[in-house]
């Protein structure tokens, strides 16, 4: 029995859709997964579902309680951890007090109360209320709380402790349907685990949005794509819109190329079908005729007999040739969105020797250490936990942070492609084709067509103010930035920040074939357990780096 049931759902803003007729169904135990571009309406069908917004059209079904995390904590006004946990358990407070009534009329022989009861119950089984306050406690340890007094003042948190309270709270009501807006927002490597763990031991339906590929991959039991994928009804009509694949991401990333080589395939076939039965409207049709067959003396009727059948038969044939184009243009099956490929941008010639060389390099209370290189044939991932100096590394290595003591030299002529974590742009009032194009000779709009053949972004943005720009849009112009300069080494912190799924995987697998040296950084635990790279690892005390060799999988 589904506990969630979304019908023919819709929304729009200002005139522009965001949702079209988004169904679906979700049963207990089930955990489905959200991915898509950004702005494609994942946090808008979760707002939906929640009933903090209401659609143009369509409807949400829910059968038993339900929890809603939201990407920015949601968190009482006022009052202290403590207060905040009493209050996510206030509902098994009411429920153990419901209960205890009806317990007292049963006892004095009020036998009508028995069914009331008996939902009572099974709701509060359902849920784990016997054991709700020990759930809390492990919630808090879980994610990384349980230091905290309880007496804090909420106000007292930092933005990342609110963001956790707020999903340890959700966690302790362990709702029958519990949605959440990237929930793994904040948590270290730890809290991460004990997510995941917690998720899969939910009896009831999961529906989470997320960028984390690693968790997807180990909660998720189907993911839904709102990215616009073909599929074929029963009655062979095409339909182009999001599309459901079981099993986690590891099964969805193998489901989308399947699915990829079967819009093309289809594609191709319709294209090729249309092209001929145009052909036939304009020449085979009326390639009918018997100019060929000898007249026989005396026959004059023939001409005018023969004449008629052809017309009728020429007519009939254009006019099935042009219900076949028409049948075809009702049933017509678009050409795929053109795929993001950067693997012959990134392929420059290899460069041998020692690109990079710092030594003795101290950034006081960020970053130091002895010495690095960087040659042609470097592959580096960065670890570290937060305030080891990361960032600072590759910012000292770019050439970007100037050390107080110490030296880095550049092999002469080297260009460096570095990507900071946050790509703040001096001047919010100019448009991403300016900036795409600052630094070139000639006026920005003749590098209109080289920022579009990147498909980073579309083009009635090129014109947009960059401060107007969302994180994820100015992150993929700060990536054509890198890519216009041809890089010859890759500086790269944390690159998959606010990037959509198929721009990331898109992404890593060009510098995985590139043959370009790089030095990365990131949090992402699915680019670090397909490393295959060495590892060099900053301790936040000693700031002492060492090298060590990445296995696959760790």
């Amino acid at each position: 029995m589904s506990q969630l049931s979304v019908r023919s759902l819709s929304k729009s803003y200002a005139g522009r859709i965001v949702l079209d007729d988004i169904r679906l169904d979700a049963g207990p135990g089930e955990r489905l997964g959200l991915v898509g571009e950004n702005g494609v309406g994942k946090s808008t069908l979760l707002r939906l579902i929640a009933g903090v917004e209401h659609p143009d059209a369509g409807e949400v079904h829910l059968s038993g309680s339900l929890g809603y995390l939201s990407q920015e904590p949601d968190l009482p006004v006022g009052g202290t951890i403590a207060e905040a946990v009493d209050a996510a358990l206030a509902e098994f407070r009411s429920l153990e007090a419901a209960m205890r009534k009806l317990e007292e009329r049963m006892s004095a022989g009020d036998t009508d109360v028995l069914t009331e009861y008996g939902d009572l119950m099974a709701e509060y089984e359902r849920r784990d209320g016997w054991s709700a306050d020990a759930r809390a406690a492990r919630a808090l340890a879980g994610l990384g709380l349980a230091e905290i007094p309880p007496t804090w003042a909420l106000e007292q948190l930092s933005g990342g402790q609110r963001a956790r309270l707020a999903l340890a709270l959700a966690l302790v009501r362990a709702p029958d349907i519990l949605v959440l807006d990237e929930p793994t927002n904040h948590l270290d490597d730890d809290a991460l685990a004990y997510l995941e763990t917690t998720l899969r031991e939910h009896h009831g339906v999961v529906v989470a949005a997320s960028h984390d590929r690693a968790f997807l991959d180990a909660v998720c039991t189907s993911i839904l794509d709102l990215d616009p994928t073909l599929r074929v009804e029963p009655d062979g009509t095409p339909i182009i819109g999001p599309a459901r694949y079981t099993g986690a991401y590891t099964d969805y990333l193998e489901g989308k190329a399947a699915a990829r080589v079967r819009w093309e395939q289809a594609h191709a076939a319709w294209n090729d079908e249309m092209n001929l039965a145009r052909a036939a409207t304009r020449t085979t049709a009326r390639q009918v005729g018997h100019t060929n067959r000898a007249r026989r003396d005396n026959d004059k009727f023939q001409p005018h007999f023969f004449g008629q059948k052809v017309d009728a038969a020429v007519a009939r044939r254009v006019r099935d040739a042009e219900n076949r184009v028409k049948q075809l243009e009702k049933r017509k099956v678009l050409k795929p969105p053109r795929l993001l490929r950067l693997d012959t941008t990134l392929d420059q010639p290899a460069r041998g020797g020692v690109l990079i060389s710092a030594r003795e390099i101290d950034v006081p209370g960020r970053i130091s250490f002895a010495a690095l290189d960087v040659s042609g044939d470097t592959r580096l991932l960065v670890t570290g936990p937060n305030g080891a100096g990361k960032s600072s590394l590759l910012a000292v290595l770019a050439g970007a942070l100037e050390p107080v003591g110490g030296a880095v030299m550049h092999s002469r002529g080297l260009r460096i492609g570095w990507l900071p974590q946050a790509g703040a742009f001096p001047d919010p009032g100019i448009s991403a084709l300016a900036v795409y194009a600052a630094g070139r000779s000639g006026p920005p709009d003749e590098y209109r067509s080289d920022l579009s053949a990147l498909g980073l972004l579309p083009a009635w943005q090129f014109d947009t103010p960059v401060g107007r720009l969302s994180v994820g849009q100015q992150r993929r112009l700060a990536l054509a930035r890198l890519l216009t300069a041809r890089p010859q080494v890759l500086l790269l912190d944390e690159p998959t920040n606010h990037l959509s799924l198929g721009l990331v995987e898109e992404l890593e697998e060009a510098v995985g074939v590139s043959r370009l040296p790089v030095v990365l950084v990131t949090h992402d635990r699915w680019a670090r357990r397909r490393w295959a790279g060495d590892v060099l690892h900053l301790d936040s005390g000693v700031r002492t780096p060492s090298t060590s060799k990445a296995r696959r999988g760790e």
